[in-house]
């Protein structure tokens, strides 16, 4: 065999193999066309919804139906059934999938905060009990966390977990966040949502969601369980997941968090998919999704860790300012 044969035989495994670790998707969706931009057409005599495709690829004017596996988008059962993902992007497919954050998944943020970032690389990032973080700042999109912890007598750090997340984008800003809850209680609806600085009640029959329209944004609030989940989407810029949790009894022990008897730390899981982020991103997790990026982070130590603190801490949970932020606020909208 040539030497020209063997060159091209690599190249050629070399680009499927490449093409298999895109095609696993990291939540961004840049160049991947529209997946939403369909309409709803009355569903079959089976249940099974379908989508009208708008989006001008190769999936433009195709009608797309649910398999009888997920018959639908949001199911009401969350917990029992898949969804199904109606995709008229250039995959052109349905599929079905669960409606809830993975914390294994790219672009979660879970537990004790730990990171699965864009490029597939597991680390943690600690920060500090009380402090507020930029985990993605971009030219038109900046979100913030907010840490709540404790420092058991003789720790050198704090443990932290994510109680907050503050999505600012053109003037508005649209707030997810865990209640303070003495005793937990699955029965009980712990979450708090709230719109430029008002409190917002998320229906829990019919759709079961909130919506708005913002300056030719639609931002929606679904539930996708009857209590403690959600799917949030501010389109053309984020689509996330999101869980309300506590610590548990048996994980208090097994950490040694030593969580106060009055206070279940609940918090949030989230897992994010971003859609035209720039090449210069920036945040705890927004900058894994720089093309070309290399984590700084130890792979294969149990707990990788992503320093950093000093460049993302902003002033508040409602401030776009840090060292490295990006993002800077349209005018219009009054601080609160």
């Amino acid at each position: 065999m040539s030497h020209t044969l063997v060159a091209l035989l690599v190249v050629l495994v070399s680009m499927e193999a490449m093409s298999f670790v895109l095609g696993q998707g990291n939540g961004n969706g840049n160049g991947n066309g529209n997946g939403n931009d369909y309409d709803e057409l009355s569903p079959l005599a089976s249940g099974q919804e379908r989508g009208f495709c708008k989006a001008k690829n190769a999936c433009y004017y195709k009608t797309l139906v649910c398999p009888s596996e997920c018959p639908q988008r949001k199911p009401k059962k969350n917990k029992k059934y898949k969804g199904c993902f109606i995709n008229c992007g250039n995959k052109c497919e349905v599929t079905c999938k669960w409606r809830k954050a993975k914390c294994n998944g790219y672009g979660s943020l879970c537990y004790d905060p730990r990171f699965v970032g864009g490029d597939g690389v597991m680390f943690y990032f600690h920060g500090a009990k009380g402090g507020n973080f930029a985990i993605v700042s971009d030219n038109n999109l900046q979100i913030n966390a907010h840490f709540i912890g404790t420092r058991p007598l003789g720790r050198t750090r704090d443990f932290t977990w994510v109680q907050a997340l503050s999505i600012m984008f053109d003037t508005h800003t649209l707030v997810i966040a865990a209640k303070r809850v003495s005793k937990w209680d699955d029965k009980v609806d712990a979450l708090m949502v709230k719109w430029d600085g008002e409190s917002v009640s998320i229906p829990t029959d019919g759709e079961a969601e909130w919506r708005i329209m913002a300056e030719g944004r639609e931002v929606i609030v679904e539930r996708t369980d009857d209590r403690n989940y959600v799917r949030v989407t501010v389109s053309g810029l984020v689509e996330m997941d999101i869980r309300v949790r506590p610590i548990g009894a048996e994980e208090n022990k097994v950490h040694n968090y030593q969580i106060p008897s009055d206070d279940t730390f609940a918090h949030l899981e989230t897992q994010f998919r971003f859609s035209n982020l720039s090449d210069l991103v920036e945040g705890v997790l927004g900058k894994t999704y720089r093309p070309g990026y290399v984590s700084p982070v130890k792979v294969g130590v149990p707990m990788p860790m992503m320093g950093g603190e000093d460049k993302y801490e902003t002033p508040s949970l409602f401030s776009p300012l840090c060292k490295v932020c990006r993002f800077r606020r349209q005018s219009g909208l009054a601080q609160y």
